[in-house]
């Protein structure tokens, strides 16, 4: 009984670290800023962009931690509407502050 203890002792730590060492630090870690999380929503665009074009995006993070879009300084209402439909109302980690309103400058490159 004894030795099937220790054989099962030695099975469970052998598991464990192969778990641990398993896991992907990169894609386990939050994102900290602001810029970064309105960066990963607004990636791969599903229409083509012309030309490229910085914009200004303005909005707050409301007390259940999601974006609120306030306006998006572009004459283009198509990507007005995209950058609207991918931020607003997405969570946002909680280390983000809260109720403080952010301007982002977003840069839009040309579709290849």
């Amino acid at each position: 009984m004894k030795t099937f203890k220790t054989i099962l002792l030695v099975v469970a730590i052998t598991f464990s670290s192969v778990l641990v060492a398993s896991t992907d630090p990169i894609k386990n870690s939050t994102k900290t800023t602001i810029s970064e999380v309105v960066g990963d929503l607004l990636e791969k665009p599903k229409f083509h962009i012309e030309s490229d074009e910085v914009i200004n995006v303005y909005f707050f993070i409301n007390k259940n931690n999601e974006i609120v879009v306030l306006s998006v300084e572009t004459e283009n209402s198509t990507l007005e509407d995209f950058v609207k439909s991918r931020l607003n109302y997405k969570k946002v980690p909680k280390e983000i502050a809260q109720t403080k309103r952010f301007k982002i400058p977003v840069k839009i490159l040309k579709s290849k």
